[in-house]
């Protein structure tokens, strides 16, 4: 089997799709624009409220991101549209915007894009760490045998590659 996704080292493409906010705003953004700001966590997943979706989409929710600092910012993305994000973001209480990438565009740039059981396009569940040069720090992708939305990332490996590729950055020390 070929290398699914892009490689470690190249250079991501400056994709444009709907971005849901956590408070529910959407507007159109380039994945440069987000960079710019800090490096981006980007994790694809099947769509929303499915429930290998919801547990993963709740242990990033859960995980101790704040150790982390503002190191970098976690966005999601998946086939599901706007309305259905927001619904998503507010029912779990969730702190990541989420990509609309109702025409799978952001996929198919990160070569994640596939068709599932042979009929269905959707996004390859899959995480891709991406430094404010548009470059590839780090990537995890799905390889369950029949279904690679099955798979999911481990929070703590994406954590300590976040810390290995740029610092453990600053930690919040509640005054201790």
């Amino acid at each position: 089997m070929s290398e699914v996704g892009l490689s470690i080292g190249e250079t991501v493409p400056d994709v444009r799709e709907s971005l849901v906010r956590e408070d529910g705003q959407t507007e159109e953004t380039r994945l440069s624009e987000l960079v710019a700001e800090r490096p981006v966590l980007l994790n694809f997943y099947t769509m929303d409220f499915s429930p290998d979706c919801v547990s993963e989409w709740c242990e990033f929710r859960d995980f101790d991101w704040f150790a982390s600092g503002d190191t970098v910012q976690v966005v999601g993305a998946s086939k599901s549209g706007e309305r259905m994000h927001r619904k998503f973001i507010s029912r779990f209480d969730l702190g990541f915007p989420l990509f609309a990438d109702a025409d799978l565009r952001l996929a198919e740039a990160f070569g994640v894009r596939y068709k599932a059981f042979g009929i269905s396009d959707r996004s390859r569940r899959s995480c891709f760490l991406v430094d404010e040069e548009m470059t590839v720090r780090y990537k995890w992708v799905g390889e369950h045998w029949l279904d690679p939305t099955r798979d999911t990332p481990s929070v703590g490996e994406i954590h300590d590659a976040i810390v290995e590729e740029f610092g453990p950055g600053e930690t919040e020390t509640f005054g201790f």
